[in-house]
């Protein structure tokens, strides 16, 4: 059994992050892999270390697919493009496939996208808040969930103490993810700072780079606080640098760097959406707050940033909570999967 990982993505966020974990871990557990990724994309190239991985790399129409596709490939479909080879694949060469959605909305309506996620030896969801909105879509689905993980290497305490030091202030503030505000919500941060005049001696970092980016910084003239670090391999110093995480996300199907924050200890405040109440356990391991609501989002950092007894005791439990989202999991989970599948697919 090959199994042959299809991420089409333009550049590299969450979900591509997940896929090369997934990829790294399974090829610590033997397993024979390829990733067929779209031409010119980053994450072809960040994976050309794992050893006896075959790579492909595809262009619109992803033809190519199908003359490399070989007898014994089970395909993992990792986003939206991707599902609709995978299901050409499957119909032209009777190749199995399983889908991972990510994303809490319903996919599009239509019978080809119906078809292509009932055509699915499985579907899984990294959360029950994508699981439910499946089913809403498409009663006959049965989502098996699996969540993201945490995979950053330890930080460097160097690194970490001389950004402290290129950042000073009180409290060091930080959200990590694409600068795309319809997603993460940094305009409702932004609004949520200008409420919070005690947090102006706080430096607030946006980890991270987007389509919006531009227009953030121009959003954010007035708060001289606010540093828009663009994107950085070595998010770990930078969560290690932080005092306090923050999660505005509109919407969300569970938030990997969460978890990464978690992970590190950090006191979170973070939305109230998606699949972000499975992570975060308000008042236990963190803060919830409305979505879109930055007088909540205001009045839960300044908590934070006034109470180390309440920050020391939810990083605490934020980081012991962490420790079952690890890659070696995950890859557990799909390689269970996987040869439930191939033993489907051969009888």
């Amino acid at each position: 059994m090959r199994i042959v990982h299809v991420n089409l993505a333009r550049g590299y966020r969450g979900g591509e992050r997940q896929t090369e974990l997934l990829i790294r871990a399974l090829a610590r557990a033997g397993q024979r892999q390829a990733i067929w990724g779209r031409a010119g994309e980053p994450l072809l190239a960040r994976l050309g270390d794992v050893p006896g991985l075959e790579s492909l790399a595809l262009r619109p129409p992803y033809l190519g697919a199908l003359t490399a596709s070989r007898p014994g490939d089970l395909l993992h479909a990792h986003e939206g493009k991707a599902t609709h080879v995978a299901h050409a694949v499957q119909r032209l060469r009777r190749r199995p496939y399983l889908i991972t959605r990510r994303v809490p909305n319903r996919p599009k309506d239509g019978r080809w996208t119906h078809a292509v996620y009932r055509g699915a030896a499985h579907v899984v969801a990294i959360s029950d808040a994508v699981a439910n909105a499946l089913r809403a879509w498409e009663p006959r689905l049965a989502p098996v969930r699996i969540a993201s993980v945490t995979g950053l290497q330890p930080p460097d305490p160097a690194r970490a103490a001389a950004l402290r030091a290129r950042h000073p202030g009180r409290l060091r503030i930080g959200q990590v993810g694409a600068l795309v505000d319809h997603h993460k919500g940094q305009r409702v941060l932004l609004d949520a700072l200008r409420r919070a005049p005690d947090l102006a001696d706080c430096p607030v970092l946006l980890i991270g780079s987007g389509k919006d980016e531009a227009a953030l910084h121009h959003a954010a003239a007035d708060l001289p606080q606010v540093v828009f670090t663009g994107f950085v391999d070595n998010v770990a110093d930078y969560l290690a640098a932080l005092d306090v995480f923050v999660f505005p996300s509109r919407e969300e199907g569970l938030g990997s760097t969460l978890i990464d924050a978690m992970a590190q200890g950090l006191p979170i405040v973070a939305s109230r959406v998606g699949g972000i109440p499975e992570l975060i356990a308000h008042e236990r391991t963190g803060l919830l707050v409305p979505p879109g609501d930055p007088a909540a989002l205001a009045a839960a950092l300044a908590r934070l940033a006034g109470d180390p007894g309440l920050r020391a005791r939810l990083g605490a439990a934020a980081r012991a909570a962490a420790a079952v989202y690890t890659p070696e999991a995950m890859a557990a989970a799909y390689l269970d999967l996987y040869h439930d599948i191939a033993r489907e697919h051969s009888a």
